[in-house]
């Protein structure tokens, strides 16, 4: 599976990077899937919607499905290190075990200390650190800032980046 990063730090950019570069390979007629990291407690249904009710009552996981989409909700009972998981948090390799095996991409947001290659979004902000060059992983930084010692691509080129992750992937 063809798997490429973005991380950096809290509102560095890297969802509007996402969104930009999942536009742009799809509208190249990639399949790209997308795995994102969230550090806090989440929810993708609602009280009073019936898929919620069944979690509630103690489902572990739950599919809920239609003619447009399906989506699995897995419940790590006691949400987490928010409030005592019974489960640990699952690791990315897990993750990408549950997507078709048909896609092109993948491109992952956050897990910054995953394995996989990856581009920090780095805007220079209070108490952000560059990752890179001291994290293997991290190939490049997509900045507006003039950087020495890593390679550096224009943040406000997502086209650039995505011809990047092409490459670095071989899907060019």
């Amino acid at each position: 599976m063809k798997l490429f990063g973005i991380t950096g730090w809290k509102n560095a950019g890297k969802t509007t990077l996402m969104v930009a570069l999942v536009g742009l390979l799809t509208a190249r007629g990639l399949r790209v899937a997308t795995v994102k990291h969230a550090h806090h407690n989440f929810d993708i249904d609602h009280e009073g919607k019936d898929s919620f009710r069944h979690r509630m009552a103690g489902a572990t996981e739950v599919i809920v499905s239609s003619a447009s989409r399906w989506a699995l909700i897995h419940e790590n009972r006691g949400q987490g290190a928010d409030e005592g998981a019974d489960e640990e948090e699952a690791r990315l390799e897990d993750l990408l075990a549950h997507l078709s095996p048909d896609i092109d991409l993948v491109l992952v947001e956050g897990f910054k200390s995953g394995a996989h290659e990856k581009i920090q979004v780095y805007r220079g902000q209070e108490n952000e650190t560059l990752l890179a060059p001291q994290d293997k992983s991290v190939v490049a930084v997509a900045t507006d800032q003039q950087l020495e010692g890593v390679l550096t691509l224009p943040l406000d080129d997502p086209g650039a980046i995505a011809d990047f992750i092409l490459a670095r992937v071989g899907l060019n």
